[in-house]
């Protein structure tokens, strides 16, 4: 059924009923297995903590779903030592070995997908494309990085030689142990991506997904010991950042590591002090506040369709989302207007749900920084629509928020420059594309951004001024999201990320791997 239709980011609706019934099956199945416990997964075994955590439905915070295993340092450790003792045995694998097993994973992953969404959706809350989008990158990156690893004959090239006697090659290998620390918006994806970038490439690993998410991370886990891992090259261990995130960063046996989550954490408690004995690599992809341009040429109505999307799709928690939109004064009103149009027309509701667009917001912290950013916006600016906390009848067990617009802030003030992880846009009328534009660049992140124009002078200004790692320009399923593996790659630059290197591109792999150059002079034999 998903090889039939393959939801991605762009798919703008899904009107397919044997998909949803196949859906609504899985939510049954799911819903069965509500209130387990779930184990540490140490060197292949369960393990258990001394304490266990509730994971709850965003949606309804009444029951918990299930319960994790809190990981201290000691456990942490424990998976550290079991992946470092892994190591050389899987670094040794032949690389199709690897990408052999990488691909049963995806395949498992890509069977259970109905189910994989139902816990994506029950655990953080996005609506059903969404969930089965996540659920469907996650194994289209599986793949694309196996392919990655055979396509370039797993990093080996020949070089040139002085003469007859010398052989000299160029070769990538693994680091060693490699942490992964995944965010909540993406449970699955943005695990399964860097864990399969390190496994492919003969790395073993230790992932720590986020507490508020847990549970598709888990299943991802399972797989690769189900798919034929070897002990100990894939560990899981869930718990706090405090314990078990911080051990990650300290240990000195953790060679690498990649993190996904804010600026502040990604720059100051992870790039700043995981070397803190001597360089070592460390991919963080952090925060956006991402801008799209509207210009005076645009299609309006592509337009606002495409912010609407990129703003207010999964609630704006999203590091992609958009944050900032710079309309030309002509066009100005006419944008707005159908801005807002779309806006009020999404339904907010229980993500189970087949016609919810908008589900809630991730925990009571997103709520209590929306409450605080729509009073910054009330106070110094103006909200245009939304800016209310739903605690009707149908939204009261849940985290939901309204879709909001603001405008008529300053260019240095906090709402225009830091990214909020809440569904709110800033909209500013600009007399001009070159002042849109240095406002566009005048921020500290530099992840993703958009532009709608017809005019293809105009589009090609925009590519070589834009300072974001991805850009889009005309495009009505999102001005600045939904970058597929093998399609668009994904990752910023300035305060977005460290490696300069996007994922689900053809250089992702190099973050994961190390060069040795080897020569070889090879001695006369006498007879």
């Amino acid at each position: 059924m998903t090889e039939e239709f393959k939801i991605t980011y762009t798919t703008m609706s899904v009107d397919n009923d044997a998909l949803h019934a196949a859906f609504d099956e899985a939510v049954e199945r799911v819903r069965a297995k509500l209130g387990s416990t779930l184990p540490l997964l140490i060197n292949n075994k369960a393990v258990l903590a001394s304490e266990t955590f509730p994971v709850y439905n965003p949606a309804d915070t009444r029951e918990p779903l299930a319960y994790f295993q809190k990981a201290g340092r000691e456990e942490t450790r424990q998976a550290v030592a079991a992946a470092k003792q892994a190591y050389p045995g899987w670094a040794a694998t032949p690389y199709e070995e690897r990408c052999a097993i990488v691909d049963r994973v995806a395949d498992m992953i890509a069977q259970e997908q109905m189910g994989l969404a139902a816990m994506m959706i029950m655990e953080m809350g996005k609506n059903r494309v969404e969930a089965m989008g996540d659920v469907q990158e996650s194994a289209d990156l599986l793949r694309y990085y196996a392919y990655l690893m055979r396509e370039n004959g797993g990093y080996r090239r020949v070089m040139n030689s002085f003469g007859t006697n010398d052989a000299n090659t160029s070769v990538l290998k693994p680091y060693g142990v490699w942490a992964v620390i995944s965010p909540f918006n993406f449970p699955l994806a943005l695990a399964a991506g860097p864990v399969s970038a390190a496994l492919v490439t003969g790395n073993t690993v230790v992932l720590k997904p986020s507490s508020d998410a847990p549970w598709t991370a888990y299943k991802l886990v399972e797989y690769f010991i189900r798919a034929g891992a070897p002990a100990g090259v894939i560990n899981l261990v869930t718990g706090p950042g405090s314990t078990a995130g911080d051990e990650l960063i300290s240990n000195r046996d953790v060679a690498g590591i990649t993190f996904t989550g804010s600026y502040d954490t990604g720059f100051n408690r992870v790039f700043k002090q995981f070397s803190w004995e001597y360089p070592r690599p460390v991919v963080v992809e952090m925060g956006g506040k991402n801008p799209a341009v509207i210009s005076n040429r645009a299609e309006i109505e592509t337009a606002a369709s495409g912010v609407v999307r990129s703003a207010f799709g999964m609630g704006g928690q999203k590091c992609s989302a958009c944050s900032r939109v710079y309309v030309q004064a002509d066009v100005y009103n006419a944008f707005l207007e159908r801005l807002v149009a779309k806006t009020r027309e999404i339904r907010i509701g229980n993500p189970l749900d087949r016609a919810t667009v908008l589900g809630p917001l991730a925990n009571q912290g997103s709520v209590d920084d929306y409450r605080r950013f729509i009073s910054k916006a009330r106070e110094d600016g103006t909200v245009i629509y939304g800016g209310n906390i739903l605690e009707d009848k149908d939204h009261v067990n849940g985290f939901f928020v309204e879709p909001t617009i603001i405008s008529n802030l300053p260019h240095d003030h906090e709402l225009v420059q830091n990214e909020l992880f809440v569904p709110i846009v800033f909209v500013e009328s600009v007399e001009t594309l070159d002042e849109a534009m240095e406002k566009a660049n005048n921020v500290q992140y530099g992840l993703t951004a958009g532009f709608f124009s017809t005019d293809q002078d105009e589009v090609n200004w925009f590519l070589e001024n834009i300072e974001a790692g991805v850009v889009y320009v005309n495009r009505e399923a999102g001005a600045t999201t939904g970058a597929w593996p093998g399609h668009q790659t994904f990752g910023g630059w300035k305060a977005s990320g460290s490696s300069g290197r996007n994922i689900g591109g053809p250089w992702a792999l190099l973050n994961y791997m190390r060069e040795q150059s080897q020569t070889i002079i090879h001695q006369k034999v006498e007879v």
